[in-house]
């Protein structure tokens, strides 16, 4: 017979956090167009999304809290400090990165996380992903590599810009770890998106002042992609990964996010006009094929493991 606390915690929600995890990288990958519609510094646009989706989430709280919700708890504040530092670090690097070094790079540096996400959540959290949902995995950085390698590059790139996206590719590790060690320890999707931004603020501050000129940022484009990014990603998208967080492996989530770069040269061409070369289509194609059939081989893994033991 099955046991039926592994039973009630797998039927209901593992789909679902998948497809949630997708609909995430779906709003990420949307976000690039946004950050490059402007033209502003992209430390400046992240800092600014990080004080915006902090009032909103406060105004959230201040209005639960005259309903009788209780404000997060200093024990939830500790909970979710390491993981807010890291996203600082993550959003304000990454951003920067792709003005010091050819996108091709960024992008790429940021797809390498699942290799360091799967041994470390096999030693954090003792997980043993799928072997379909690496092997599905690993056809979706395939497909990644196809589109880096076609796709034409409109910067230039530099060892500092390059090691700059190595440090927002450990932060965002970091991020998905601490994550999802907080959501294990019991912390509602809420109180750490509420927490998440005003904490990410501290680590992110630092990396605005040293690269660029002001912090005020100069046009009315500028405010209208701050004010996309704060509800597309700062509220949708994070609320989505949080809540993937509770029932999806952390190496599943990587390799989910693999599709990013793919996605975003794909709203680039929809929305800015970017060209897109006619070999980097099977790449893309590939990407998302692979992307699939991560959700499917996890969810028929989730089936197996709930099936009744034979007598």
């Amino acid at each position: 017979m099955s046991r039926p606390g592994r039973l009630r915690s797998a039927v209901g929600h593992p789909l679902v956090g998948q497809v949630a995890m997708v609909g995430a990288v779906t709003c990420f990958g949307l976000s690039f167009s946004v950050i490059k519609w402007p033209g502003t510094s992209g430390s400046v646009i992240a800092w600014w999304r990080l004080v915006v989706s902090t009032g909103i989430w406060w105004a959230v709280l201040a209005v639960l809290r005259l309903r009788g919700r209780p404000l997060p708890s200093r024990e939830t504040w500790r909970s979710v400090a390491p993981a807010a530092l890291s996203f600082g670090l993550n959003i304000s690097l990454m951003f920067v990165s792709v003005t010091r070094t050819s996108v091709a790079h960024s992008q790429f540096i940021v797809a390498l996380a699942p290799l360091v996400l799967a041994p470390l959540g096999l030693v954090m959290f003792q997980e043993r992903p799928a072997p379909g949902s690496l092997r599905w995995g690993a056809l979706s950085f395939g497909g990644l590599v196809v589109v880096l390698a076609f796709g034409s590059d409109d910067g230039v790139a530099t060892v500092a810009g390059d090691l700059l996206a190595v440090g927002g590719m450990l932060g965002f590790v970091g991020y998905l770890a601490f994550t999802k060690q907080a959501r294990a320890r019991g912390v509602g999707t809420l109180d750490f998106v509420a927490i998440l931004m005003p904490v990410a603020v501290v680590t992110a501050t630092p990396v605005a002042v040293l690269t660029s000129d002001s912090l005020w940022p100069a046009s009315g484009e500028t405010w209208m992609a701050i004010g996309i990014l704060a509800v597309l990603t700062g509220m949708i998208g994070h609320v989505l990964l949080v809540y993937a967080q509770r029932s999806v492996p952390i190496v599943t989530v990587g390799v989910i996010q693999v599709s990013q770069p793919a996605q975003a040269t794909f709203w680039a061409w929809v929305f800015l006009g970017e060209s897109i070369a006619l070999a980097q289509v099977p790449g893309m194609a590939l990407v998302m094929a692979g992307l699939v059939l991560v959700v499917v081989a996890g969810q028929r893994a989730v089936a197996r493991s709930v099936m009744p033991t034979p007598r």
